[in-house]
């Protein structure tokens, strides 16, 4: 069949619009019509070429929502008609990792699904005859795609896909972060680095769980109205702050946050983020995704006192368990997602979306199909 696509030939070049070539589901497989999706950070960081692990041509994109509209044989948890998240850490139930309980990072299809191919090897995608490559197991960047079953989670049919696809990635990154990385809890004080999509989502998780103080951080002062509507107490802008960040925020605490999220991928701001941790207890979780060859660094101090450095993949959260009670938390008004999406775009204008994220004028971009 057809699907129109854009696709990323080459790092740094716009993506070009095209028709492709997709071939239907294989066994364990299924086959989705994709009704939005996020333009992300993480697409922009494959695109500059700045990603080790990217590769070309592919159809870019992971934070989708749409419609199941085939199975392949051996397919057993969806049928046509199930509307869907794409996932771009699946949730096998079967390996290593999925039946420790202690990670979300399934195994099952990491080798194929890195080298941009579906767990037989190859590519569903062509165009004029030539193979494109998957994305992040996802290609959400076309109306139609074709993923395994593992890598899909059902949810709930009256929820808005332009709203839903930025649960994708965006939204339980953030707000998984504080439930199930960080496991934090009530009354707990912590400083978010960076207030851009996912640090919102942080922001918000940590509202939901009942945090006394939420810090936010960031130098763009225009981040300080939309970050208090979703809980944050104080904001830190610091180019104001005189001297070092640092005991300036452990200060503010109260003797250091009990948790600290890095969301900038900044790997200064992520030694920061660790340093103004709470003696003894405090935890601060990595988020955010540094430039190839970058390295965090900190004196042996820190960490033999008791603080912790943790790093989180799609907020710790198991996709096919936990995507859908995140679908229920939007739908059930505990979590906003409308006043994040910043703009609606058609497929033609995905490269504006790219711009658009790229000056910081949106929170998320979504492209309607």
């Amino acid at each position: 069949m057809k699907t129109r696509a854009a696709v990323a030939f080459a790092a740094n070049k716009p993506l070009e619009i095209c028709d492709i070539e997709l071939e239907g589901p294989k066994a364990g497989e299924v086959l989705v019509e994709v009704k939005a999706t996020g333009i992300c950070h993480t697409d922009y960081y494959t695109l500059s070429g700045a990603d080790p692990e990217g590769l070309f041509p592919a159809i870019l994109g992971h934070e989708g929502a749409g419609v199941v509209v085939d199975v392949g044989p051996g397919v057993t948890t969806l049928k046509k008609g199930d509307h869907v998240i794409p996932l771009y850490t699946p949730e096998c139930r079967q390996c290593k990792s999925c039946l420790s309980r202690k990670t979300n990072l399934c195994t099952a299809i990491r080798s194929t699904q890195g080298q941009g191919l579906m767990p037989d090897g190859t590519s569903r995608f062509k165009c004029d005859g030539e193979p494109v490559l998957h994305y992040m197991g996802c290609s959400t960047f076309a109306n139609f795609t074709v993923l395994p079953e593992i890598a899909v989670a059902k949810v709930r049919e009256d929820a808005p896909f332009d709203k839903i696809c930025y649960i994708g990635c965006g939204v339980t990154t953030g707000i998984g972060a504080v439930i199930w990385t960080a496991k934090a809890e009530a009354g707990c004080r912590a400083v978010v680095f960076g207030l851009g999509g996912i640090g919102l989502n942080v922001i918000q998780g940590l509202r939901m769980i009942g945090a006394e103080q939420i810090v936010g951080v960031d130098i763009n002062p225009s981040k300080k109205e939309m970050a208090e509507k979703f809980g944050m107490t104080d904001f830190v802008n610091p180019k104001e702050v005189e001297g070092d960040l640092v005991p300036y925020l452990v200060n503010l605490t109260d003797g250091g946050a009990d948790y600290t999220f890095d969301a900038t991928g900044n790997v200064n701001v992520m030694r920061q983020a660790l340093e103004c941790c709470h003696r003894g207890w405090g935890q601060s979780i990595i988020i955010g995704v540094a430039p190839s060859g970058a390295e965090i660094a900190t004196r042996p101090f820190q960490l033999v006192t008791g603080r912790v450095w943790k790093g989180t993949a799609f907020g710790g959260a198991r996709g096919r368990t936990d995507v859908p009670r995140i679908v229920d938390w939007y739908m059930n008004g505990k979590i906003n997602i409308d006043d994040l999406i910043t703009y609606k775009l058609p497929l033609e204008c995905i490269n504006e979306g790219f711009e658009l994220m790229h000056e910081g004028k949106s929170i998320r971009s979504v492209v309607e199909f």
